[in-house]
Formats: C-alpha cells, sequence, structure tokens
C-alpha cells in the first residue's frame, strides 16, 4: 500500500497546491484510515493545506470524533501532526453550500437511460470543492444495488453531489431493478453518474480499494476516478459475489452495527434478494437499529415500503415525492406486481430490530421480536433452504445459473 500510494504521488507535484480527500462514511468496510494517513505522511508537508471531505449522500453528519477514527487519528495525532486538517462534512440538501455545474440535457438521458426517461437533470455539487486545486479520493468498491459496483465517481455522486442527480439516478436504478443492476458492471446509472463526473472541472484522482473479508485489501488502484474504478471493479466481481446452486426459502441476514438506521441497513436485503426463492423470506436481524431513517424518516412513514410497481401504476401520486426515497422503499421491499390495487410480493422482508410492530405494521414490513431469534439455530441448514449470513450488506448473493 505504501508503495502504491508512494508511485501515485510524488510529493514535487503537490508542493503548494490545496488537496482536498473525499472519503466515505462509516458505513463502509475498508481500511481507508490507512490509505490517507500514507497519502498525509508522503504529500503533507508540501501542500499549502490537506483537508477531508465525507461523502455522506444523505447520510447523517459524522461528529468530530467520529471522523478522527474513521481516518485512524489518535487525539494527539489530531492535535499536533493533523491539526491544521480541516473536516467537513457535506451537505447535500444545503442550497448554499451547492453550486450548478451542468445540466445532462433530456436527449442525453434518454439514451443513458435506455430510452426509460426523457427528462433534464440538473448537476450541482459541494461548492467548497472549488476552493482545492486537486480532488483525491480514497474508498472501497463493492457491488451496489443502484449502480451496480460502488467506488469512483459516485463518491462525488450522490456522495457530495445535490439532491437532483441523486434522486434522479437512484429511481433509475429501482426502475431497472436490483436484481439487474447489482454486480453488474456497467449499467445506465454508472453512465449517469460518470456523465456527471466529466462536469467537475478539477484535477482528480482515485484510491479504490478492494477489501477482503477480513476488512484488509486485495487491491488497491489509483488513477483518475473512471480508470481506477473499472479496475477495482473486476477484482471486486471475483472477491464480493457467492454464487449458490439454488434459492433458500429463509435467509436470517445479520447487519453489523455499521448501519445504524433501515435506511443504510437497507442493504442487507439488497445483496440477498437474487437468492431468495418465491415466497420466501428475508429477515434483516438488527436488533441496534431502531429508527427507520435518520433523515428520511417522515417520507418513509408516510409512503411506507413498496415494490416497484406499487408506485409506477400510480405515478400520478407519488411523482412528486423524493426518487430517490422511492428508490429505497422499492429495494428494500423487493420485487413484486401491483395489479387492481392488490400489491402482491415476491417474498416477505421481516424485520427484527429494535423498531416496533407497530412502526413495522405502519411501514408496510412484517415484524419478528429479535429476543426470539437464536441466529446459531439457522448455521449450516443450506440443505434445508435456510441460509445465514453473519455480516450481511456488503457481499452479493447470487444464483449460479
Amino acid at each position: 500500500m505504501r508503495r502504491i500510494v508512494g508511485e501515485a504521488c510524488c510529493p514535487e507535484e503537490y508542493r503548494g497546491t490545496k488537496v482536498l480527500v473525499i472519503v466515505p462514511d462509516a458505513t463502509r468496510t475498508a481500511p481507508v484510515d490507512m490509505v490517507f494517513k500514507s497519502l498525509f505522511e508522503q504529500i503533507g508537508s508540501g501542500v499549502a493545506c490537506i483537508d477531508v471531505m465525507i461523502a455522506l449522500g444523505t447520510h447523517q453528519p459524522m461528529s468530530e470524533n467520529e471522523i478522527r477514527k474513521r481516518l485512524g487519528l489518535s487525539e494527539a495525532e489530531r492535535q499536533v501532526a493533523y491539526s491544521a486538517v480541516q473536516f467537513i462534512n457535506h451537505s447535500w440538501d444545503d442550497a448554499d453550500e451547492l453550486r450548478h455545474i451542468g445540466t445532462i440535457s433530456k436527449e442525453e438521458v434518454r439514451v443513458l437511460s435506455g430510452g426509460k426517461f426523457e427528462m433534464d437533470v440538473r448537476v450541482e455539487i459541494n461548492r467548497k470543492i472549488f476552493d482545492y486545486d486537486r480532488l483525491i479520493i480514497i474508498g472501497p468498491v463493492f457491488p451496489h444495488e443502484v449502480v451496480g459496483f460502488s467506488g469512483g465517481n459516485k463518491y462525488l455522486f450522490p456522495g457530495v453531489g445535490g439532491p437532483e442527480i441523486l434522486n434522479f439516478f437512484h429511481w433509475l436504478g429501482a426502475v431497472i431493478s436490483n436484481p439487474e443492476i447489482i454486480g453488474r458492471k456497467m449499467t445506465p446509472v454508472r453512465q449517469v453518474v460518470d456523465r456527471a463526473g466529466t462536469m467537475v472541472d478539477l484535477f482528480k484522482r482515485c484510491f479504490c480499494m478492494v477489501v477482503n473479508t477480513d476488512g484488509g485489501m486485495s487491491g488497491l488502484f489509483f488513477g483518475p476516478p473512471e480508470q481506477a474504478w473499472s479496475q477495482a471493479a473486476d477484482l471486486s466481481a471475483t472477491l464480493h459475489i457467492r454464487y449458490k446452486e439454488k434459492p433458500f426459502k429463509t435467509v436470517l441476514s445479520c447487519s453489523p452495527t455499521m448501519y445504524q438506521d433501515l435506511w443504510t441497513g437497507g442493504k442487507c436485503m439488497y445483496k440477498l434478494e437474487p437468492v431468495l426463492a418465491q415466497g420466501g423470506e428475508l429477515i434483516i436481524y438488527a436488533p441496534h437499529i431502531s429508527e427507520v431513517s435518520v433523515t428520511h424518516a417522515a417520507v418513509i412513514e408516510e409512503i411506507g415500503y413498496h415494490c416497484r410497481d406499487y408506485f409506477l401504476k400510480q405515478w400520478e401520486r407519488f411523482k412528486e415525492y423524493p426518487w430517490g426515497v422511492l428508490a429505497h422503499s422499492s429495494h428494500v421491499y423487493g420485487a413484486g406486481s401491483f395489479e387492481n390495487g392488490v400489491e402482491t410480493p415476491r417474498v416477505r422482508v421481516t424485520l427484527a430490530t429494535g423498531i416496533s410492530p407497530e412502526k413495522c405494521h405502519q411501514i408496510n414490513l412484517a415484524y419478528r421480536d429479535p429476543e426470539s431469534i437464536d441466529i446459531e439455530s439457522f448455521d449450516n441448514r443450506e440443505e434445508e433452504g435456510i441460509l445465514l449470513v453473519r455480516k450481511a450488506g456488503e457481499h452479493l448473493y447470487r444464483l449460479k445459473e
């Protein structure tokens, strides 16, 4: 890792420049701290400044202490060697913090979306990035339900982007559907994200990490975001997709504590939907989760969780809601149909969380008391059609055929 960072970033090339490092929040497993600290040691003494922006998307802001831990800094390091580093949380919904950098025309959108949409899409990004000469993105690449594989320009959009581009491409991914998008490399959504990335007229480089099951790195790629991401996505496809012979009637999907609400914990459904049998049940086991969403709870609790067609076939009713929330709703609920006013899910999603039975009923998901679940009783039962995933949310499960 040190060799790659050393070869990638020559101190002389960065001398006197203002550098902004963009990193994900704590909902992504990766040794971000190792790469950041190595980069700082490499170029930190010669730059005019080196600051850090958290690519939150629409996630909740991180505290000073949480960011410090994300970057692997002790309190003493923060106060001495890293005291000049500014920590910045992205503000996706503050118009004063955003700059309009261009518009993807409806003609382009029609081509990029495969004819599914024809509309102008406004592209905004955090205006603070233009206070810097160079952007360096540090983040992992995993299979992703909206874009195919995460990483690269996705840390700009939605990472530090505005709401319109975010809402548009999340709903585009939902319309195409999670099983058709996740773990596919070049998707219509990736093309939209990369097109928006071309509008960021700054020097951009990216460290793309491919993380192994122990949380260490199996690969580290550096270059322009598109190039580094492409190499990392190829490796991620070989390491992060687990193939199963047949579908499962029951899946116990255990959420790691890095997912603090259902908005992020929904990944425990996204990565496992492809191996659920028709009529099966996926249980999101997360006793630590007690909130639907820190940011979007009011909207989700109003509309509930539903399949894609529930929204599409009642579009006049739902089109004014944030499209990103509609996308999240349909991703967690999974595939289904909506005919003659009746919604029929392909599978059942059950929450074994700290969210109450009443709230689960309100948002249209099933409830199970987490105290009633003995995790070990689900282990080694794949032949019976029961799958236990102890740390869900990042590895994709897919049927061999």
